[in-house]
């Protein structure tokens, strides 16, 4: 393969499990289009994924899964797409395999598909084995031939077993941000005036909504007591509205619900916000993009939970902290995370919200603010990878 499609489309079959890898798989593909010139996708995937040509295999919520207490009730169905998806890229024989993020599913695939043929398997986002399971790295030199790592520490954790690590970025840094009018036309459409502005992200998994709404709720009414004036937008995660509304109408706070769909009333409450409240995960980029300060909190299932904490090995789990080398963003996690514990955070960040100012912008340089397009970066180091 020459890294170009000169004669023929170039054959993907990319896989992703969960909204963060719809968007990072969107973007790569995008970047393949750009630089292979004709390219042919299938796999697993979401609307973003879609919009740029994959005909998903089956829905991608499927595999939207995170915890042991969630994977263990659907484990045979999740079995079972494991081979299929296996036995649909052996038949299809396709140039490169593209696994995004969700390894227990994809490394699953994978170990299917190294076990019967040479097809290329490329693994984009790097498993945090900085964080635990560090063993996975040495793990993974057997099943996948290329890492793609989306955090600028990562890649020697692999090539130490001598596998191809790839930093391609972050696709965050090269996301469009609201302008000044969009902003001020979200404060409008919503009555919000001058009033601060408190986002909340509780998830984008149904799982991990149900555990956190109750707690983000309590907090923000806790919270409301010293600033009645503020207001919540919330923006909902695709497929997950219903679950939402659910539990939002448990809380004394009334936010205001942006469907995933609306992508421009998306970005203006990420940068209208003030502050935000927010599930640990890859969305603390997106806030740190945004320029809005932000207190993370998070709770899984306590089994689950009891595992995690026995084998992590860094002090704090917010990638805004851990790219910056700083410890700005305050978090709240496990037994942590309670409505008495978070709400004084959330009125001192308030009041103080340019601590966290050197942070996130150190954060956004380091992730490739500036530089050449992630997605493209990412499908200039597949191709790359195919001369190998």
């Amino acid at each position: 393969m020459s890294g170009t499609a000169d004669t023929r489309s170039l054959k993907v079959f990319v896989i992703a499990g969960e909204a963060s890898g719809d968007r990072l798989g969107a973007a790569a593909m995008a970047g393949l289009k750009t630089l292979a010139g004709a390219v042919e996708f299938r796999g697993v995937g979401g609307p973003m994924m879609g919009a740029e040509g994959l005909d998903s295999q089956f829905p991608m919520k499927e595999l939207s899964l995170m915890g042991l207490m969630e994977v263990l009730p659907k484990y045979l169905h999740l079995k079972r797409r494991i081979r299929e998806v296996a036995e649909a890229i052996l038949a299809w024989r396709p140039d490169v395999v593209l696994t995004i993020d969700s390894p227990d599913f994809c490394l699953r695939v994978a170990d299917r598909v190294k076990a019967a043929s040479d097809i290329r398997v490329c693994h984009y986002v790097a498993p945090s084995v900085w964080a635990w399971r560090p063993k996975r790295a040495e793990k993974m030199a057997a099943r996948v031939d290329q890492v793609l790592a989306l955090l600028p520490f990562e890649p020697p954790y692999f090539e130490a077993h001598g596998l191809r690590c790839d930093f391609v970025g972050h696709p965050v840094v090269s996301e469009q941000t609201a302008s000044a009018s969009d902003v001020h036309a979200f404060r409008e459409d919503h009555g919000i005036g001058e009033a601060p502005v408190v986002l909340v992200l509780p998830g984008s998994r149904e799982g991990e909504i149900a555990r956190l709404s109750p707690v983000f709720g309590a907090a923000l009414d806790q919270f409301s007591a010293s600033h009645p004036d503020a207001r919540f937008a919330l923006p909902v995660a695709f497929g997950v509205m219903d679950s939402v509304r659910e539990q939002v109408a448990q809380w004394q706070v009334d936010p205001v619900l942006i469907p995933a769909e609306n992508t421009r009333e998306r970005r203006a409450a990420f940068k209208a916000a003030d502050i935000a409240l927010a599930a640990s995960g890859t969305v603390s980029l997106e806030l740190a993009a945004n320029d809005t300060p932000m207190v993370i909190a998070y709770r899984m299932n306590l089994i689950t939970q009891y595992i995690v904490s026995r084998k992590l090995q860094i002090d704090t789990v917010t990638l805004v902290n851990l790219v910056s080398e700083t410890r700005d963003v305050p978090e709240f996690l496990g037994s942590r995370c309670t409505p008495e514990k978070i709400a004084p955070a959330l009125v001192r960040l308030l009041e103080t919200p340019a601590a966290q100012a050197g942070a996130l912008d150190l954060t956004m340089a380091r992730l490739g603010r500036g530089g050449e397009a992630p997605g493209v970066r990412a499908a200039r180091a597949i191709l790359d990878g195919l001369n190998d």
